[in-house]
């Protein structure tokens, strides 16, 4: 049976690195937002805009859908490093699961503030390509830690929750 696997969490929780570990364990196909991201927009971004970074998100969320239901169909495993920063972005991708006859397992990891911003700087001054895309400013990791919508219990019948300290 296929499953649609949605990592969630706050920056630097560690979910690219939990993403590429699952993703071997199960054998299933991960996508990205932060490669995709880096690969398809980096170029064109003049300053840290969020109305125009949000739209190409959301490009990219319909890009890599039509290939994760293609894989789904075919009785294949996705995970998908999307950030899944609301609720309503974790719904979308529940919803469109379910369209398909498959629940989707929500897997919330996090971590405290301050192992995370560590992480966040080791993974800047590391650069390693398996799990770094750009650089994480304080000022995108502040803008970002107001944004997340913590999972409620209901969300997460189906995943699980993970302290990655």
């Amino acid at each position: 049976m296929a499953r649609l696997i949605l990592i969630c969490g706050p920056t630097g929780a560690g979910k690219t690195t939990y993403a590429l570990s699952l993703s071997r364990e199960i054998g299933a196909v991960r996508f990205s937002i932060d490669s995709w991201m880096q690969t398809l927009f980096a170029k064109d971004m003049t300053s840290l805009d969020y109305s125009w970074m949000i739209d190409r998100v959301n490009r990219c969320y319909e890009q890599i859908w039509q290939v994760s239901e293609q894989v789904l169909s075919l009785d294949g495993n996705v995970v998908l490093d999307l950030g899944f920063t609301t609720k309503a972005q974790r719904n979308l991708f529940s919803d469109r699961a379910k369209t398909l006859d498959i629940n989707a397992e929500i897997h919330y990891l996090h971590a405290s503030r301050n192992i995370r911003k560590q992480r966040v700087e080791k993974r800047n001054t590391e650069k390693d390509p398996s799990i770094y895309s750009f650089d994480v400013t304080d000022m995108m990791f502040n803008f970002m830690e107001s944004r997340f919508e913590t999972p409620a219990i209901e969300e997460l019948k189906n995943g699980c929750e993970i302290n990655t300290e």
